[in-house]
């Protein structure tokens, strides 16, 4: 009988008899007995793709991330995938914007231009899809339409919605991911596929995504901050429990949702876990701008190990229940896996 890794009465040269640092010695050891394993495949890279400019735009606050034209779009995508990437994800700025984000269901709109582009340049090497909302393309930077008194119209947006899912297959996006919070719009974006002729195209919902102070740079990059108010009335409350978290991931999976997403990652990693272990479809999780932007602010003021810290929260996501990542690393992250 033993006590805590001890023989009863306590070993005779006092040393324990468990050694857990036994496979702990070496790189090679650490490596054998992994059981949490990054791999390029499990990664998404989410894109800008910005109307109008003839040469990539940096974002100030996402050092190394920039707003592309369709060519450097081409470019990264094609470096993405020969680094073995699963997924590109894209986002756009169109030139004009007005209150019901036209752009964003133009035939002729930068992201369908754009998913055209990837089709024909990484096509069947990796999988090309689109966010799927209205913040981007409309003036006030809401993710929906307003009402006279400015509140967003949950089913008046569904409309735009399933209009904007439809022109996105049409351009060949393989993949739509509604990130925009309104109740319904996983039904109302799958009967509208359905209905053109598209029901094979999955849904990647966004179900779970918290109104949080993470998305600050990527609003600069997407260009797409409310002119008033904030999205808290549609966005989930940090504070509540993971419970409403799977709610929400019920209602996406019993509308047609073929995946779903938590967004943040790292600061929602218990409800991450939460939703892995309640689903049986894959789950992804978005490592956002804010996550980005505090390590490359960190590393280059020589506070942190850039390398190790982005391999450490990538890990800590994946061992948490992800499936797959968005990550602003993913082609960074991809070619250091295949040269490991």
């Amino acid at each position: 009988m033993t006590t805590g890794g001890w023989p009863a009465g306590g070993s005779p040269a006092g040393f324990p008899l468990a050694r857990p640092r036994r496979l702990r010695r070496t790189p090679a050891l650490r490596r054998l007995v992994s059981d949490v394993r990054l791999h390029p495949a499990d990664l998404i890279l989410p894109a800008f793709v910005k109307e109008g400019v003839s040469e990539p735009v940096p974002v100030g606050s996402m050092p190394g991330v920039v707003q592309h034209t369709r060519d450097s779009l081409r470019k990264a995508a094609a470096e993405a995938a020969e680094a073995g990437v699963g997924g590109i994800i894209l986002f756009g700025v169109p030139a004009q914007k007005d209150a019901r984000g036209s752009a964003a269901d133009d035939p002729d709109g930068i992201v369908q231009l754009a998913i055209a582009d990837l089709v024909s340049e990484v096509g069947g090497s990796m999988v090309i899809m689109a966010d799927l909302c209205l913040d981007e393309y409309t003036d006030h930077g809401h993710c929906g339409l307003l009402t006279e008194t400015g509140d967003v119209d949950n089913d008046v947006t569904l409309e735009r919605y399933a209009s904007i899912a439809v022109a996105q297959a049409r351009a060949g996006v393989e993949v739509v991911a509604p990130s925009g919070m309104m109740d319904g719009q996983v039904g109302a974006i799958r009967a509208a596929l359905d209905g053109a002729g598209y029901p094979e195209l999955p849904i990647l919902a966004y179900s779970v995504k918290y109104a949080s102070a993470f998305y600050g740079p990527f609003r600069e990059a997407a260009e797409c901050a409310p002119q008033f108010g904030d999205r808290a009335g549609y966005q989930q409350d940090p504070a509540r429990s993971a419970a409403e978290a799977l709610r929400e991931v019920a209602l996406d999976l019993a509308e047609g949702a073929d995946a779903v997403m938590v967004k943040p990652a790292l600061a929602y990693l218990d409800v991450l876990r939460a939703v892995a272990d309640a689903v049986d479809v894959p789950v992804a999780a978005y490592q956002v701008s804010g996550e980005y932007a505090m390590v490359e602010a960190a590393a280059a003021n020589g506070w942190v190990d850039r390398d190790r810290i982005i391999n450490e929260t990538l890990t800590a996501i994946h061992r948490a229940g992800a499936d797959l990542i968005l990550t602003y690393w993913a082609t960074e992250v991809a070619q250091k896996l295949r040269r490991a």
